[in-house]
């Protein structure tokens, strides 16, 4: 069973999930939020340089289905500040992986801090793109304040 996480937004919007994958010690990852539509290229998109510093939204329902393999990286890290998905398929399907997609990420301590999951549909329809949020795992109360913090120290409110 995973960690209770939750999501803060800059306008106190604050949503309920799990964490998964790699989790920084403080519990708290803030960052530009922005949208990915793609199908498919979640580990490319992860480890895309392009992305460095921003929370990644994927808005397809299932991410790491096919797991992860070396061969897929666009660079030898991840460079996102974390990431977002509906659900995290804990199979990796592909005949080319070499492990699932929450493995991969717990092991690597740069790059991605966390992975939250089980976030509904409400999510997209409330935040634009370019929002600056925070992440962190805990208690209601404690993630929001915690979040809140660090987006007030790293500038991002």
């Amino acid at each position: 069973m995973r960690e209770p996480a939750h999501l803060v937004l800059a306008d106190g919007a604050v949503f309920a999930g799990e964490a998964a994958g790699f989790a920084p010690r403080d519990g708290l990852s803030t960052g530009e939020f922005v949208f990915n539509t793609a199908l498919s290229g979640y580990q490319e998109v992860i480890t895309d340089p392009s992305y460095a510093g921003q929370v990644i939204a994927f808005t397809y329902p299932h991410v790491g289905n096919y797991g992860v393999t070396p061969d897929d990286d666009e660079s030898a890290r991840p460079w996102c500040r974390g990431v977002v998905v509906r659900e995290l398929n804990p199979v990796a399907s592909n005949w080319r992986a070499r492990e699932d997609l929450e493995t991969w990420r717990r092991r690597s301590a740069e790059g991605a801090r966390s992975i939250f999951t089980r976030i509904g549909e409400a999510l997209p329809s409330r935040v634009k793109a370019g929002a600056i949020i925070g992440a962190a795992k805990g208690g209601a109360k404690e993630a929001v304040s915690a979040a809140r913090d660090g987006m007030i120290e790293s500038g991002h409110v």
